[in-house]
């Protein structure tokens, strides 16, 4: 029976006098001055997080200075001064003392630890920091530590010396530490690294808390108290005849303790129960997802292989975090079926030539560090496979959601058989293939190439009927271009009932030679020789009469949406973009007196959630009256809004060839607020079925939708590409993706530090925009100059035409060469000003960011410092106090 007051008396004899000389403090300062410099060294400004990533791994590495320093002299000491044979001669139990100074040491610890809580305050100061995630990154702090303690209590028994107990101590310490790099050595990456301290303490650095992690570090603490209590009891039986018999016991129960340990925390690793305790739920899969995960069959495992840089640039790393958490998640929640690897990459290493056999190839990011440009090749990409089945995500972008790339991977690769996707065979050729027009082959648009990644897509052509058994969605872009009997067999199977996409638009933006009032493209663009195939006419001339007539809608062929909404939203951007760049957006600006309209419908899983999509030159559609057919509305513009039609916004090309489009046309206000796509079904009893979701605008699925999303260009964040995926999942009837791809998690990052910085790129901004302005103008004064030197020769009635001709000629020609040599001038010299501005802010940015660096490793110590001269200065009066006053030096005597 343990009694708590003997337990508490050597406690607190251990725990203060630890405190009551200066090398106690010491020791801590240096701790808490060696954590600042860690925690916010420059990477950490670099990757601009509020939390202390940089300190954690370092973490494990900074306690083999401080553990040892903590229990180097708690039984060491005790020998040196022979005050352990008085201890243990006691009526005190071995096991009452080792829990004493057990406690001791851990409470020591626990105050160090308090002090550098420092670091959490200066992260408040410059940042917002999630305070779930540095409370469960300071648990993992203590329970680290804690479990080292133990270690170097059993190295300070070993000895009667402080010093060689602190060596000892560290090298003690060092086995938990480094076993996972020693284990990659040897060729144990995966068991090693599971019994590394830094491996275990990694979830709680993001804000989880794993009760596997937990109970390891319990075990390690457990196990070498055992070892300690047995080395302490080593007195009660090392002599006599049983003393080899009794170590070769104690050697066989302690290798059966760490057999019995070892062998719960790998079941605990498999089954272990993790809590992401992070305020924005950045680790937590969602419902959705743990339900995906627990369809998938034993019999077909899943492994998933992220390939992932060890440094990656500023805006890469919540990216990098998060798929780094969720990943110990599917896990958790996969067990035996799902299998998880990180591999950690270094350029030019045997990994990255890994990643790249698997697939992955690396990303050549480009960052500014130091005034300076440079590329980085950075790897962040999955490779998911299920037997023969195979998926590969080449890189993790920063707008799309890691868990949805990863869940529909493993749910692709986990399905034995995908559903099917058409592509319909237009003029649009979004399929890619061989351009008879042009004699060129196209590759495929970016969204087949999504689709691809969780359906078997495949081409479909109007020229024969399609089958309507075989597809589960088609997917048709700008029908508006197909033939007479190519319209008639595409209608035919929209009669069907069976579920289709269909994009159509009176002005594709990305190709306006597409546009319903232009003719269809002669095959072989004119022919190789000059020779000119008859172009096929448009069903209906462009306007797609058969297939709107099915739908019951009114669609105007050569109408275009307007709206200015775009200019509200996105101020930044109000001298370059036109109000046909139309902006469907939740968060509307209205102006005094403009109705509220619902941009997105919240009633269909398609829209629901949705920020804003971007539309250029799209049409509009409307229900026809008496319609038989449900029109639900997906997206509306606001109502200060209008139409413009073709006659006004275009007018001829060049030579009679193609179109132009009128910069500033003239635009009618109708307070409307127009449909741009709708959802168009019919009624459960109706004998037509019809299961339809048209959208008004073939640009908003152009490729250059999806280099916004991936990299988040001009600040845009655009959902144009989810919905075009999740219509694709709501006619397919799979709607399980469509809440992963909304989810939209926030890293917390360093504000303070930001809204200085801002200034100083602000004002980089003006000064290049300034440099390039004076270029302009050097430019425009050259050219001047060239034009007032061809007028002089021209109004010089001296000259006969002819030396005109022969002084014109030679003046351009003197002037050109001028021209050009002042053009590299121009351009050297903005080049110049433009790098100066650069470096200039970038010493202004470093030097407010080594400010705040200074402060965080200078202040924290403070406390401590100020705490360890008051104690100091205590005790010298109270020695000075105990001196007879005629043996003190300044006695006078």
């Amino acid at each position: 029976m343990l009694r708590l007051h003997v337990i508490s008396a050597i406690f607190k004899r251990n725990f203060w006098s630890y405190f009551s000389g200066i090398i106690g403090y010491l020791f801590i300062v240096v701790f808490v001055m060696v954590g600042g410099l860690l925690a916010f060294n420059e990477q950490f400004f670099t990757n601009n997080l509020a939390n202390l990533d940089q300190l954690n791994g370092r973490f494990p590495q900074l306690l083999l200075f401080l553990v040892p320093a903590i229990t180097m002299s708690v039984w060491s000491e005790e020998k040196k001064l022979g005050t352990d044979e008085l201890l243990f001669t006691l009526p005190v139990s071995d096991l009452e003392v080792l829990i004493a100074k057990y406690l001791g040491v851990a409470a020591v610890y626990t105050v160090a630890l308090g002090f550098s809580l420092a670091h959490a305050v200066v992260l408040q100061y410059i940042g917002n920091p999630d305070w779930g995630l540095i409370a469960t990154t300071y648990l993992g702090y203590w329970l680290a530590g804690c479990a080292l303690l133990s270690c170097g209590m059993v190295a300070s028994y070993l000895t009667n010396s402080a010093t060689v107990a602190f060596v000892l101590g560290a090298i003690v310490c060092a086995g938990p530490v480094f076993i996972g790099d020693l284990g990659h050595l040897v060729g144990l990456d995966t068991l090693c690294e599971g019994l590394s301290i830094a491996e275990q303490f990694r979830p709680f650095g993001m804000g989880i808390v794993p009760m596997g992690g937990i109970f390891y570090f319990v075990s390690l603490t457990v196990f070498m108290l055992y070892i300690n209590l047995v080395l302490i009891g080593y007195r009660h039986w090392s002599d006599g005849n049983k003393g080899q018999f009794m170590s070769g016991q104690f050697v066989v129960r302690s290798l059966s303790l760490l057999a019995m340990l070892v062998s719960a925390n790998v079941v605990l690793a498999n089954v272990s129960f993790k809590q992401d305790m992070t305020s924005e739920g950045l680790y937590s899969v969602t419902s959705t997802t743990r339900q995906l995960l627990s369809e998938v069959k034993e019999e077909r495992p899943v492994t998933i292989q992220a390939f992932v840089s060890r440094d990656v640039p500023r805006e890469f790393v919540p990216v990098k975090t998060t798929l780094l958490g969720l990943l110990g998640q599917y896990q958790q929640f996969g067990g035996k079926k799902i299998t998880t690897r990180v591999v950690t990459i270094d350029a030019f290493s045997p990994e990255a030539d890994q990643a790249k056999q698997a697939g992955i190839e690396p990303r050549k990011v480009q960052s500014e560090r130091g005034g300076r440009t440079q590329l980085d090749d950075v790897f962040l990409g999955a490779v998911i496979n299920c037997g023969a089945n195979e998926v590969v995500v080449p890189f993790f972008d920063v707008a799309i959601p890691a868990e949805y790339e990863l869940t529909r991977s493993v749910r692709t690769v986990a399905k034995e058989q995908r559903r099917v996707v058409g592509i319909l065979e237009t003029d649009a050729k979004i399929g890619g293939g061989f351009d008879m027009s042009s004699f060129r082959s196209q590759p495929e648009w970016r969204i087949v190439t999504e689709l691809k990644k969780q359906y078997t897509v495949e081409n479909v052509s109007p020229a024969s009927p399609i089958d309507a058994a075989k597809y589960d969605v088609l997917i048709a872009v700008l029908p508006s271009s197909l033939g007479n009997n190519e319209m008639t067999n595409f209608v035919e199977y929209v009669k069907t009932g069976k579920p289709v996409l269909i994009f159509d638009d009176p002005l594709p933006a990305t190709n306006p030679g597409l546009a319903p009032r232009q003719p269809k493209p002669k095959p072989g663009g004119g022919g190789p020789f000059g020779g000119q195939a008859p172009a096929e006419p448009k069903a209906d001339g462009g306007k797609a009469t058969s297939l709107v007539n099915l739908l019951q809608i009114q669609w105007n062929f050569d109408e275009v949406v307007w709206d200015d909404q775009v200019r509200v939203l996105h101020p930044e951007y109000a001298d370059i973009v036109r109000p046909e760049m139309v902006a469907i957006s939740q968060r509307l600006k209205l102006r005094p007196g403009q109705k509220e309209v619902r941009a997105f419908s919240q009633e269909s899983a398609i829209t629901s959630g949705l920020q804003e999509v971007l539309l250029f030159f799209a049409g509009t559609i409307r229900p026809r009256e008496n319609s038989k057919y449900k029109f639900e509305p997906l997206m509306r513009t606001t109502t200060e809004s209008g139409l413009i039609s073709w006659n006004k916004l275009t007018r001829p090309g060049f030579f009679g060839g193609g179109v132009e489009i009128v910069d500033n046309p003239p635009r009618v206000l109708d307070d409307i607020a127009h449909v741009v796509a709708a959802e168009i079904k019919s009624n459960p009893d109706s004998e037509q079925k019809l299961n339809v979701v048209y959208v008004a605008d073939t640009d908003m699925i152009a490729d250059w939708f999806f280099t916004v999303r991936d990299k988040k260009l001009y600040g845009l964040d655009l959902d144009n590409v989810t919905f075009v995926l999740n219509a694709v999942d709501a006619l397919v009837g799979d709607e399980a993706y469509i809440p992963l791809r909304k989810r939209r998690a926030k890293h917390r990052t360093l504000v303070q530090v930001e809204r200085q910085t801002s200034e100083f790129i602000a004002n980089r901004s003006k000064e290049q925009e300034n440099a390039n302005t004076e270029a302009e103008k050097a430019m425009e004064n050259a050219k001047a100059r060239l034009k007032a030197e061809v007028e002089k020769v021209k109004n010089d009635d001296s000259l006969d035409d002819l030396a005109k001709m022969q002084l014109i000629a030679l003046a351009q020609e003197n002037e050109s060469r001028r021209l050009l040599v002042e053009e590299a001038n121009i351009e050297q010299e903005k080049e110049k000003k433009v790098e100066a501005v650069k470096i200039k802010t970038e010493r202004e940015i470093r030097a407010i960011e080594q400010g705040y660096s200074l402060r965080a490793v200078l202040l924290p110590p403070i406390p401590a410092i100020v705490l360890g001269l008051i104690v100091w200065f205590s005790r010298m009066k109270n020695e000075q106090k105990d001196i007879a006053p005629s043996r003190r030096r300044n006695s006078g005597a």
